[in-house]
């Protein structure tokens, strides 16, 4: 076995990536409000399930958004994923999206 193939069959199981985002009636876009990896991220859970916060596994939107620095706003790439994880928090919780959601045509 050569050393290469060695490390390359030790190396650790992929750290835990959370991103939260807030979303606030009259800005353009939603923010990043924290963002972690390993420990951090874990933390970041805990404290959304604890407050029912609705959570949603994305591995390629959670890259998009883990490189963006926290109190930005969510980059163009990610608009379309990130308004369709709202309109679904949104509906699972029963309040209407803010009219920077609703689709072209719907009624609010």
């Amino acid at each position: 076995m050569s050393k290469d193939k060695a490390s390359a069959s030790s190396a650790p199981a992929p750290k835990t990536i959370a991103v939260a985002l807030e979303e606030q009636p009259g800005q353009a876009a939603p923010k990043i409000t924290a963002s972690g990896r390993g420990f951090v991220a874990e933390q970041i859970l805990a404290i959304a399930f604890a407050n029912n916060v609705k959570v949603r596994e994305d591995a390629d939107l959670v890259q998009i958004l883990a490189a963006v620095d926290v109190d930005s706003d969510i980059p163009t790439e990610a608009y379309a994923a990130v308004s369709e994880i709202l309109a679904y928090v949104y509906r699972a919780n029963g309040h209407v999206p803010p009219p920077s959601f609703h689709a072209a045509g719907s009624t609010p």
